[in-house]
């Protein structure tokens, strides 16, 4: 006896197909709520690109230099006369030289606690990067203007002695106030969520992968080379660019250890420089109306640089697809 059965649509899971059909109300609500949260998201990031390009036109419109290009911020004069070349010079080194240093040292923590360290030595210190994380800005700050700047000198003048020649890492004598020890602190204070993002990535890597590896003779680096590091490469990245933000937009740790003064130096080791959060977070207490609309319109420039910086990670992820998983 035959008994037709009418076939589920391939495209479409069964369970989902009949999830759909029974219309339940937990999943009618779930769906609204997910949705709304999404509209409710992108409603709140136009609001605020909204915001921040209103005031910052009419900043932009009293600005008696080239808004890009000066290097001066002096809101207290009329007319005012304030650029942000040297804000973003300082930015994008102070989290290049931050990241350079931060990622290597974070991943290779992760390794060590997923695949290297026993349980009993992983445990606590996966336990104490994971507090150091929570740790707050202003914290790291009155520990790099107390302790770490003060132990720079001899780094300083190592560098002078070896890379001097190349006058970036130039070092005459002064206090070691600069990007340079603004992008040490910054790596100290991103490592432990680079840490424990990666850390948790390669924990997802299919076991069996690893098994196979072993089955061919691989040594435990080969393993991480061929399997753990390829499995968690999209992580890596997306970890790196959750320090990036965190670098970008520190405030109180960068004010207090970097003495600006609105010059681009060719070395790093020589007080100069500054960054948007660090201006904004020195200059908002006594700001004016017109010197506020200054500082917003800096910070509509920081909102648009991690705007890119993210933007961009995600492009690299979604067009190497070799990130989504083991090499083969």
């Amino acid at each position: 006896m035959k008994t037709d059965i009418e076939p589920t649509s391939p495209t479409e899971p069964p369970a989902l197909a009949s999830s759909r059909g029974t219309g339940r109300i937990g999943d009618k609500v779930f769906l609204g709520l997910s949705r709304g949260s999404g509209i409710l998201l992108l409603v709140i990031m136009a609001a605020i690109a909204a915001f921040l390009t209103v005031r910052a036109v009419s900043a932009i419109s009293d600005d008696h230099g080239n808004f890009l290009t000066t290097f001066e911020w002096n809101t207290s004069s009329r007319p005012m006369v304030f650029g942000i070349a040297v804000l973003v010079y300082g930015t994008i080194v102070s989290s290049i030289i931050a990241m350079l240093i931060a990622v290597p040292v974070a991943v290779g923590i992760a390794l060590f606690i997923s695949h290297y360290a026993p349980r009993r030595l992983a445990t606590p210190v996966a336990y104490v990067i994971d507090l150091l994380a929570a740790v707050p800005s202003i914290v790291y700050g009155l520990w790099g203007a107390l302790f770490l700047v003060p132990h720079l000198t001899g780094l300083y003048k190592w560098l002078d002695d070896y890379l001097g020649w190349t006058k970036i890492f130039e070092y005459n004598d002064g206090t070691p106030r600069s990007l340079f020890t603004v992008g040490i602190l910054l790596a100290i204070m991103i490592i432990p969520i680079v840490t424990s993002v990666s850390r948790e990535v390669f924990r997802q890597v299919p076991q069996m992968h690893e098994e196979a590896a072993l089955a061919l003779g691989a040594t435990r680096w080969e393993v991480i080379r061929m399997s753990v590091l390829p499995f968690g490469r999209s992580g890596i990245i997306s970890a790196s660019m959750l320090g990036l933000g965190r670098a970008l937009g520190e405030t109180m740790a960068v004010a207090t250890v970097l003495s600006p003064n609105y010059l681009i130096n060719a070395s790093l080791l020589d007080p100069g420089g500054g960054t948007f959060a660090q201006n904004i977070a020195s200059h908002f207490k006594e700001a004016d109306g017109p010197a506020r609309d200054a500082l917003i319109a800096s910070g509509l420039v920081l909102f648009v640089i991690t705007l890119l910086v993210n933007g961009a990670a995600r492009l690299i992820i979604a067009r190497r697809k070799e990130y989504s998983g083991a090499a083969a």
